[in-house]
């Protein structure tokens, strides 16, 4: 193998901490979402302009490839169908 070989890196090779925000706003041509779970005490940084909510919830927030918040809702599921009713494709983060 050669050296050019051995640099070159695919896609699946990048780890996130070396992709900055734009770059990974690219990915999927603006079609890539991720859904996670998280607690009602966190929204209000991720959604400003969601009302206030009973502490110890579990919710889904569905993100842009980049972290954008796209919706909050009280169940994966619903999350996923929104990601699809825009025509965008949800992949797994870890």
């Amino acid at each position: 193998m050669t050296n050019d070989q051995n640099n070159t890196m695919t896609t699946n090779e990048v780890t996130i901490g070396k992709i900055s925000p734009q770059a990974l706003a690219l990915l999927g041509g603006g079609k890539i979402a991720y859904v996670k779970s998280v607690r009602s005490e966190d929204v209000a940084s991720m959604f400003p302009q969601a009302p206030q909510l009973q502490p110890g919830m579990q919710l889904f927030s569905l993100h842009a490839a980049d972290g954008t918040p796209i919706m909050l809702t009280d169940s994966r599921e619903a999350a996923i169908a929104n990601a699809w009713s825009q025509e965008l494709e949800t992949v797994s983060v870890h």
